[in-house]
């Protein structure tokens, strides 16, 4: 085999955090993305607030592109957990951006609708002021902010009510509820866009593939605006379940960590630029209820 028939080696897609909703998703959509060579790494396998081994990880094998799922997600153990929340989610996260600079590897970082105050009357733009009102949405506003300091090239998607088959959310629990409880109550003032993991995984592969790489912020969820309640309606209706929902206020569900009260994304940049689609938010339900098989 002379020179100029030699393989091109495929480019290199590390993704982090592989093992929660983003990630398991990712890997579903590996066989469809032949054109990449897809390394999976997870919270045990390459904690990225262990600064050494990440340098030396990426010192080995070099990663061409670096999706970035890994995160603090506990909302409201945050509270409690303040240095932890911000290790993993902000400083890690400038770690991640400088050594992807310095290796020339292209960085996307998930980020969140809780990086706003939910006071809005609209759908949040990626150029609205930001002021979060929990520390799992400043240490992740703050993790934004590393990230564009240490790698002006990178993208950061942020999304919200995100839900999948894998993992802890939403879905999953009024699934079990429905089948537990004589009757739920859920949040009926709160307002947001649910966002299926495999959607936004299958957005951000369209991304890298694509001829063209713009940094910056963009926001990515399904289409709609709905409250908990209406998520929770529209879940029971799939299921064709009779359990009955009553709606209450954030009042009358305290948490430790305070929710946006409004937090609908305006994902109309990141359409424009990337040619994303964005489906509604009652078809991705529909499609992640009948393809994936829940455990209670």
């Amino acid at each position: 085999m002379n020179a100029s028939a030699a393989v091109t080696p495929k480019p290199k897609v590390l993704v982090t955090g592989a093992n929660g909703q983003l990630g398991k998703e990712l890997r579903q959509l590996e066989k469809a993305w032949p054109q990449f060579d897809f390394l999976f790494l997870s919270r045990e396998d390459l904690p990225i607030h262990h600064f050494e081994l990440v340098r030396q990880f990426f010192a080995a094998e070099h990663p061409d592109y670096l999706i970035n799922c890994a995160a603090y997600t506990a909302v409201d153990k945050a509270e409690s957990e303040k240095e932890l929340a911000y290790q993993i989610n902000a400083e890690a996260v400038g770690v991640l951006a400088a050594i992807c600079k310095q290796q020339h590897c292209r960085f996307i970082h998930i980020s969140t609708d809780y990086v706003f105050d939910g006071s809005g009357q609209r759908p949040y733009t990626e150029e609205d002021p930001c002021s979060p009102q929990s520390i799992y949405g400043a240490s992740k506003y703050q993790g934004e902010q590393l990230a564009l300091k240490y790698d002006p090239g990178c993208i950061i998607i942020r999304t919200s009510w995100v839900y999948s088959s894998f993992g802890k959310n939403f879905v999953k629990t009024i699934l079990r509820l429905l089948k537990e409880k004589p009757a739920l109550s859920v949040v009926n003032d709160q307002q947001g866009s649910p966002t299926y993991a495999a959607d936004l995984a299958e957005a951000i592969l369209l991304i890298i593939s694509s001829t063209s790489w713009k940094p910056g912020i963009y926001n990515y969820s399904n289409t709609g605006n709905i409250t908990w309640y209406t998520f929770a309606l529209a879940i029971a209706a799939l299921q064709q379940s009779s359990v009955p929902i009553q709606g209450i206020s954030t009042d009358q569900y305290p948490t430790a960590a305070r929710r946006p009260a409004y937090s609908v994304l305006d994902t109309t940049k990141i359409t424009e630029t990337f040619g994303v689609p964005i489906r509604d938010w009652k078809e991705s339900l529909a499609r992640c209820l009948s393809f994936c098989t829940f455990s209670a």
